[in-house]
């Protein structure tokens, strides 16, 4: 009967999976082109140890990423014995050649499945603990942003993981009562022993019995299959097919904000699912704004809410959830993909709340274990919120500042250097005479009280060590590393092209600067408007400096106790997070690391523009929430920052907070370890540039 009714069956699974798949390739054909075809040795790379090797799973949250990891493989390796069992749908005997009991492959295979099988069932079990049992708060909602989440059903992920089982439990049922019945295959009993201990349980039955269990075993894998099969694009489960596209079309490192694309494209064959976009539309305001990359995030998304988990914005109890955003359009791209542009009057693809909560931080790109890129997106949104006015006033006033006077404090550029007349020596102008150093030094640092100290000290140290560096003086303007990711694209491009003709005019080997939101954009982003020289945070430049005996370091703050704050456009963004610490350890001081650091940094909430942003409907700020979380380390003598806004987000956090330690500049604690040391003069130039 198998052998009649099956085909039919699977005829029918596999039509009504083609014509799903096909609906779906539409939304992507429909989308907007992305350029994501670059560097394909490095996409392949980071495609096998992210998708393949499951990296992300099995350094997060344990042991649900093992478990992960486990039916992952299990599915990948147990691929052989759907084919297998499919295949003996008209001959009991098939074998996909090499595999057979007494073929070369057989042994290894049957060892690999039963281990795998076993993993399968326990993983499985675990995760659906997870669900019924436990309730991870994670996997259902964690604020209220994600309230409709939380509201939704979740049944669809309790069935798959159902039918994970039995797929698993037909092939176990299938291969023992196999074994049972014929008794033949002594490879496969002697290497496969799960399969060997369940036909000894079956062994009291006669042959016919065991084949009869062998058959249900059978049908219960590979009806299921098709189930399975059919049910994985209409539910998040979809990622099983779209997840390793999706890690291999990530963006890349840098992880830059990408130049507007024109919105004005159709593709010579157009196709209707999608609204097409107005042509001088500028941002992304509709579904048919999307490009396919966005639209591949959509399809990927887990709901594992790993994103969500580590989100500044949702911790703090804004309205954005990273995970509600992206299942958001993917529930508009299913249900309403002729979504047209809120101006005529539908509703928004993504409310402005939820857009301006986001600090840009990328602790939701960074946790995502497919390769989802959130704030790439919200990015895109906002420069449609912009271009129709649509923000808070003082953000508004703040960009105005910036196209007035280059700054965000709406100062005069002569008033930008005035903290330098504070010490006792003249920095140069490199504008005016050559140095080795450029130090850009950004808004915060010239322009705030409290961080001027903080610059005075950089410059002292730097003095001393014989370090030859200069200024910009009136000339610099704000780098424009928030402005851009506010979403207003034409003043961050005037902010550019004032500052490349003022570094035009300068002579200098290398930049530095302190502020970790201008060495984001003047590394990664500068260089395609035709900046050609090195930038580094003024950490690496100190770490360098110390490592070649430059800068001597004394330990006469050993006893101190410290912790440090990695700054996200240091530490996500640029990977800087070694040299900090080498600074550290090189003044004596006890490091007390705080749960979340390095790359898994918290945020201070200050970035992609929110410090100009009010924040009255939030429960905790993220820097206070940050400040308590230093408070579990017991005491401490200083909480250590290396950015001009984390010194001011975090200084006035511990006041709120009422933290018994101090916030200090990385470089006061240098400072007090300095030693004396002959000037070097000017050997220290881009010759011998910090490594990093």
């Amino acid at each position: 009967m198998s052998d009649v009714v099956f085909p039919i069956l699977w005829a029918i699974g596999l039509l009504v999976f083609t014509g799903i798949i096909a609906a779906r390739a539409r939304l992507l054909l429909a989308a907007q082109p992305a350029a994501r075809f670059d560097r394909i040795a490095e996409r392949t790379k980071r495609a096998v140890a992210y998708g393949l090797g499951q990296k992300k799973f099995l350094v997060g949250e344990q042991p649900a990423g093992i478990m992960h990891a486990l039916i992952f493989w299990g599915f990948a390796v147990l691929m052989i014995q759907v084919i297998t069992l499919f295949g003996r749908t008209f001959d009991a005997s098939w074998q996909i050649p090499g595999f057979g009991a007494d073929q070369p492959l057989g042994p290894p295979f049957f060892l690999a499945r039963d281990l795998l099988e076993a993993a399968v069932i326990v993983g499985t079990c675990y995760m659906l603990y997870r669900r019924l049992v436990a309730h991870t708060p994670r996997l259902f909602a964690m604020r209220r942003a994600e309230q409709r989440y939380r509201d939704a059903p979740h049944w669809e992920s309790i069935l798959i993981l159902v039918l994970i089982l039995f797929v698993m439990v037909g092939g176990l049922v299938y291969d023992a009562g196999h074994l049972a019945a014929y008794n033949i295959h002594d490879n496969e009993r002697d290497f496969a022993p799960l399969t060997a201990l369940v036909a000894t349980a079956l062994g009291g039955l006669g042959r016919s019995s065991a084949r009869t269990v062998s058959e249900v075993g059978w049908w219960l894998h590979c009806a299921t299959i098709l189930v399975f099969l059919n049910l994985l694009p209409l539910s998040k489960h979809f990622h099983i097919i779209t997840a390793i596209p999706n890690v291999f079309f990530g963006k890349l490192p840098p992880r830059t904000v990408a130049q507007p694309l024109s919105i004005t494209h159709v593709p010579a064959a157009p196709v209707a699912a999608l609204e097409r976009p107005a042509e001088g539309r500028v941002g992304l305001a509709s579904l048919g704004d999307l490009s396919w990359k966005q639209v591949l995030d959509a399809f990927s998304c887990t709901e594992c809410g790993r994103c969500t988990a580590v989100c500044p914005a949702t911790a703090s109890g804004a309205p954005l959830a990273p995970r509600q955003l992206i299942l958001d359009i993917r529930d508009r791209l299913y249900h309403d993909p002729v979504q047209t542009r809120d101006s005529d009057g539908s509703e928004p693809l993504i409310s402005d709340e939820v857009l301006w909560a986001c600090t840009t931080c990328m602790a939701c790109v960074e946790a995502c274990p497919v390769g989802i890129e959130h704030v790439p997106t919200i990015v895109e949104m906002r420069r449609n919120l912009v271009d129709e006015g649509r923000m808070d006033p003082l953000l508004q006033h703040t960009l105005e500042n910036y196209a007035k006077q280059g700054n965000s404090y709406g100062k005069s550029s002569r008033m930008r250097a005035r903290w330098a007349k504070g010490l006792d020596f003249r920095i140069p102008d490199a504008r005016k005479e050559p140095v080795d150093y450029l130090w850009f030094v950004g808004d915060y640092a010239s322009f705030d009280e409290r961080v001027q100290i903080a610059s005075q000290t950089v410059a002292r140290i730097l003095h001393g060590a014989g370090v030859s560096f200069g200024l910009l003086y009136e000339g610099e303007r704000n780098a424009g590393n928030d402005v851009r990711r506010i979403g207003e694209e034409g003043l961050f491009e005037m902010l550019v092209e004032q500052n490349m003709g003022v570094l035009a005019t300068a002579q200098f080997e290398a930049i530095f600067t302190t502020d970790p939101h201008s060495l984001n954009t003047l590394r990664n982003e500068y260089p395609q408007f035709g900046l050609d020289k090195p930038v580094y945070h003024y950490t690496e430049l100190l770490a360098d400096l110390v490592a070649r005996g430059v800068l001597s370091l004394r330990t006469q703050v050993t006893g101190t106790r410290v912790t440090y704050h990695d700054p996200c456009y240091l530490a996500r963004y640029n990977r800087i997070t070694e040299a900090p610490r080498k600074l550290i350890e090189a003044t004596g001081a006890e490091l007390v690391e705080m749960p979340r650091h390095g790359t898994d940094t918290f945020c201070c909430g200050a970035g992609g523009g929110r410090i100009w942003i009010g924040e009255s409907e939030v429960d905790e700020r993220p820097s206070e929430q940050r400040i308590r979380e230093a408070q579990t380390l017991g005491q401490l003598d200083y909480f250590l920052v290396s950015c001009p806004k984390d010194l001011a987000m975090y200084s006035d956090a511990a006041k709120t907070v009422g933290a018994d330690f101090e916030v200090a500049e990385l470089t006061a604690l240098i400072e007090r370890a300095l030693v004396a040391a002959e000037p070097v003069g000017h050997g220290v130039g881009s010759s011998e540039s910090p490594s990093g």
